[in-house]
């Protein structure tokens, strides 16, 4: 469970939902410049939601599982279709403004310690499944997945391929192919108001290596479609 204190999305969320409006969260990663998400964005509309989220949603079916839930944005409109839908998320004060907000199965908890139901469809959007941490800890997050997937059940996910930023200014990439280290790997410090995250590490996973460590988790694979700037929608189907 994560401590409120060290919850700086969650803070953030929690304060926009109740009031409406709040600062913005400072986003600092060791690979790029710094950015700021505003809280809105949790709360974003189906409309308002990338191409990729809203094809994903289009997919899902049956009983599905939304990892990192953050708001309930994807788990309310699943809802509102009559889906089964349960959202999982590790943020005390996520779940608190998911229930608040009227989803029904909030259940709070990390994805790693969880398999207490099976699931046709589980959902990893914006990036979710960088929850693996880095490339050694993906195929274990596939597997146990896998283990609370129901027979033909698949993952949805979306991520994208960070190699552009580690663009030259002569087009080149320059990557380190000795390295131990995958480049996707990145860490993230966040900030709201006076509440500080602990840095953490993230994971974003180009479409070829995602095919590779799926086969070997036992998924079959699909490129769903591929968005505007080196990120896709990706479909793994238990096998």
């Amino acid at each position: 469970m994560l401590n409120p204190e060290f919850d700086a999305i969650g803070q953030a969320v929690s304060e926009y939902h109740k009031t409406g409006k709040s600062d913005k969260i400072l986003v600092k990663t060791d690979l790029a410049e710094d950015e700021f998400l505003d809280p809105s964005y949790f709360f974003r509309s189906f409309k308002s939601m990338p191409l990729l989220e809203r094809k994903a949603l289009q997919l899902a079916k049956g009983r599905i599982l939304d990892v990192g839930a953050g708001a309930g944005c994807h788990s309310l409109y699943l809802q509102e279709k009559g889906y089964d839908v349960h959202s999982i998320d590790i943020s005390p004060l996520l779940c608190n403004v998911m229930t608040e907000r009227g989803i029904k199965n909030v259940i709070c908890t990390d994805i790693f310690q969880y398999s207490d139901q099976k699931f046709d469809t589980i959902l990893f959007l914006m990036n979710g499944i960088g929850v693996a941490k880095n490339l050694n800890g993906l195929v274990p997050l596939l597997v146990h997945l896998r283990e609370i997937l129901n027979p033909g059940g698949s993952i949805l996910l979306d991520s994208s391929d960070i190699i552009y930023l580690y663009e030259d200014e002569d087009g080149a990439y320059q990557i380190d192919l000795n390295s131990e280290k995958y480049y996707g790997e990145i860490t993230y410090d966040l900030s709201y108001r006076q509440f500080h995250s602990d840095p953490f590490p993230w994971l974003f996973v180009d479409y070829e290596t995602m095919e590779e460590m799926a086969e070997v988790a036992g998924f079959k694979s699909k490129i769903v479609q591929k968005g505007t700037h080196f990120d896709y929608l990706m479909q793994l189907i238990k096998i």
